[in-house]
């Protein structure tokens, strides 16, 4: 059902399952623009795609792809279930359609981006927020549970109380972003338990030792999320989406990325 819309009188002799082929395969090469993993292609793999079109009918059905890209995501992602009793790290990464310099400017995809601030990296950005749920994996990376994306403007908060309404019996590790009393307790009732730092009560200067401790314990913890998401940048350059021009296009660009990831160990 997620494919591009076929009529009866039309039969591409460039396939669906060939563009996908090709995008995502250029991805896991190394090659994170449209025009790179074409004339890598082009270049390279002449026969293995005799009927592979002009850049630019290429580039357009990559974008009529993209909830194909969000399917296949999914699935992978899927398949590997909510174990439960398990602890799971969540957490967001800004995807740059546009910087600092151009973020007021910026008209690219107005339906799903927004301008924002990202306190981590001190900077104004245009774009959109990728929030992921990850399984904490002693020794190594988390693994996706969950994946969703909103614009850059919208509170962590908001997106894991979407995220998270069927999800039950689990451990859930945060950050300040996501302290909120009301909702910890809607959490108990599905027998998740919401570990953040402490915050500053009103008026309060310092936290007390036991409070202190706590926090970096939980810090600590949540520095899994971070390397994952640094090593997603790394593995994908899923940041960096300033070549992308359209709704779908920007789609396209983040769950590709994400199918990639997920086929790692």
């Amino acid at each position: 059902a997620k494919a591009q819309r076929m009529s009866n009188n039309y039969h591409p002799v460039f396939t669906d399952a060939e563009c996908l082929t090709i995008y995502l395969f250029g991805l896991s090469q190394s090659l994170f623009t449209v025009k790179a993993i074409y004339d890598f292609i082009k270049d390279f793999f002449p026969g293995w795609f005799p009927n592979l079109p002009s850049y630019q009918a290429f580039n357009h059905r990559i974008c009529l792809l993209s909830g194909v890209f969000q399917e296949l995501c999914c699935l992978l992602i899927s398949r590997r279930g909510l174990a439960v009793g398990s602890t799971f790290l969540i957490d967001s990464l800004p995807i740059i359609v546009a910087n600092a310099k151009r973020s007021g400017k910026a008209k690219t995809a107005p339906e799903l981006c927004a301008k924002s601030y990202c306190a981590s990296q001190n900077k104004w950005y245009y774009g959109v927020k990728l929030h992921v749920l990850g399984q904490k994996v002693y020794g190594t990376l988390p693994r996706m549970a969950m994946s969703m994306v909103t614009p850059a403007d919208e509170h962590d908060l908001q997106a894991a109380k979407e995220m998270l309404p069927f999800v039950q019996n689990i451990i859930l590790i945060a950050d300040k972003a996501y302290c909120d009393r009301g909702w910890s307790c809607e959490l108990k009732k599905q027998g998740i338990t919401v570990y953040t730092p402490v915050k500053l009560e009103k008026g309060q200067e310092f936290l007390r030792s036991a409070d202190r401790y706590f926090s970096e314990l939980v810090s600590r913890a949540r520095q899994a999320i971070e390397s994952f998401f640094n090593w997603l940048n790394e593995k994908t350059h899923i940041q960096s989406a300033s070549k992308v021009r359209s709704e779908n296009a920007l789609i396209s660009f983040i769950f590709a990325r994400l199918s990639v990831a997920a086929f790692y160990p």
